[in-house]
């Protein structure tokens, strides 16, 4: 592992927990002290201490839920493979944000954030309904594998459209370009794409390519993040790369198995929290993530 001036002096890759399927979707919630997860093809969530190593059941039979993020209230939102749909958690289960598109439904909503203005923006790639393991299978009903962006009154836009199958997106610091990777390459032998694309606004409510950041060598791109210095943090094959915005590889931590998403978290928001296969991993960095950081200066 290439060291460096964002990572903790001697950082090393640490077990959380483990016991999953297929893991995605951490995030850190701060008032249990615990990261949370999906395991998706066990269609439950799952938490861990990670002062303890405990895993625990957050919720079963939860219609394969998959990315999640905090908004500006504090509250969960997640996507839902299942009921192809954003969802909000609510003290007694869920309620349903979004789960159509000009009368016809979403795919299988996968990976989502929260913009500053409140706003949420969410991937909509087929995976839940071309896996049985991942959702229901069905039919691709509007034609697209849309980024959308959700308004506070209920309006969808489809921001982004020109594009294969969105999955893990983030911000820049200042929101001025927005990070998509396409994971297109996974279900087809290789065929598809494997990279991360920078977005910035077309001026009309729809966001225009900007270049491509970063092709992964050796895996499909999928969970990321932006740190407040404006770094990529972005899962790819077995590991973790950082990178810049234009594509420079600032180091790659290498994990145990491979990795689907990653988040920040700990008590000063700088422990790195890793979604990986069967189990949740971290590693002590000198940075924390860009949003949570504009949550905060709100």
């Amino acid at each position: 592992m290439t060291t460096s001036h964002f990572l903790a002096d001697g950082a090393e890759i640490v077990l959380v927990g483990t016991g999953a399927t297929w893991s995605e979707g951490p995030l850190w919630i701060a008032d249990r002290g615990v990261v949370r997860w999906s395991d998706i093809p066990g269609n439950r969530i799952l938490e861990v201490d990670p002062t303890t190593n405990v895993v625990s059941v957050h919720r079963d039979d939860v219609e394969f839920s998959n990315g999640r993020t905090l908004d500006l209230e504090g509250r969960v939102v997640q996507c839902s493979h299942g009921r192809r749909a954003v969802e909000r958690e609510t003290a007694d289960g869920v309620e349903v944000l979004i789960d159509s598109f000009e009368g016809r439904r979403l795919n299988s909503p996968n990976d989502v954030v929260v913009a500053s203005d409140g706003a949420i923006w969410f991937t909509d790639p087929p995976y839940g309904i071309l896996q049985a393991h991942e959702g229901h299978l069905g039919d691709p009903e509007y034609g697209g594998c849309h980024v959308f962006r959700l308004d506070a009154d209920g309006t969808l836009t489809p921001a982004i459209t020109d594009f294969d199958e969105p999955n893990g997106l983030a911000f820049s610091p200042d929101e001025s370009e927005l990070y998509v990777s396409d994971t297109s390459a996974a279900l087809r032998n290789g065929a598809g794409n494997h990279h991360i694309v920078a977005f910035r606004p077309a001026g009309d409510g729809t966001w225009r390519r900007d270049r491509i950041v970063y092709e992964v060598p050796d895996g499909h791109p999928d969970g990321l993040r932006v740190d407040v210095e404006g770094r990529i943090w972005t899962s790819g094959g077995a590991g973790v790369r950082v990178l810049t915005p234009v594509g420079a590889v600032l180091a790659h931590i290498p994990v145990p198995e491979t990795v689907g998403n990653l988040c920040f978290g700990g008590p000063d928001g700088r422990t790195l929290f890793i979604a990986a296969t069967t189990s949740i991993y971290r590693i002590e960095t000198m940075t924390t993530d860009a949003a949570a950081a504009s949550r905060k200066g709100r």
